[in-house]
């Protein structure tokens, strides 16, 4: 039996600078920085589980379900709609729920974002939808053996929340515009990597229309 460790060193010093805002200096007084123009105006969302992230044993449906609640609570904003696709998405969102533990063992090889039938009751009603595949411009790799097998993840032990630019060629290649790593930002159902991002919006607009 083959166990295969992710190397995961340059992933977790990426996630730790990542939690880190970009300040500016002004008079001495510090100030967040503004979000990209493309997440301001951004109408479309496609919500995606980490093409890494293996399946837990003990949690198989973590991922899952973690997936359901973000678009649930984007619907809830009513700034977001939803899309199955990375050519009508402005704005492609990468979750993982963490584990708790810096070392994990997981299942790899599964279909982590085939989706063939989507039915959501939301509060106007019921969204209906599906994805099969992988997509066309994903960054994951085909995968030349498809059946499951034990792998060992190293490296992120608490949830992750980034987002990417989206209608660009391999969006999760570039760097991720804003990233939110919380052990419980994916906390079902409310969901306060979804707040959290919300806010950053919200500031980034307020700094906008403070501009002259």
């Amino acid at each position: 039996m083959i166990i295969r460790v992710r190397k995961s060193l340059l992933v977790v010093l990426l996630s730790v600078t990542s939690l880190i805002f970009v300040l500016t200096m002004t008079g001495g007084d510090k100030k967040k920085s503004v979000l990209p123009a493309y997440i301001l105006k951004a109408r479309t969302v496609l919500v995606l589980i980490d093409p890494d992230a293996g399946s837990s044993a003990k949690e198989p449906l973590a991922n899952k379900t973690a997936q359901e609640d973000v678009e649930k609570a984007l619907m809830k904003w009513h700034r977001f709609t939803p899309v199955m696709d990375t050519q009508t998405a402005d704005l492609v969102i990468v979750i993982r729920k963490g584990s708790g533990k810096i070392v994990q063992p997981t299942i790899g090889g599964l279909p982590t974002n085939d989706r063939p039938v989507i039915v959501q009751p939301t509060n106007d009603g019921i969204r209906l939808g599906g994805q099969k595949g992988r997509q066309p411009d994903s960054t994951q790799p085909a995968p030349q053996d498809t059946r499951p097998y034990p792998q060992t993840e190293v490296g992120m032990s608490e949830d992750t929340f980034a987002v990417y630019e989206g209608q660009v060629a391999s969006p999760l290649e570039r760097a991720p515009a804003w990233r939110y790593v919380n052990k419980n930002a994916l906390r079902s159902p409310d969901v306060p990597a979804v707040a959290e991002f919300r806010k950053a919006v919200e500031d980034s607009e307020k700094q906008q229309k403070s501009k002259p």
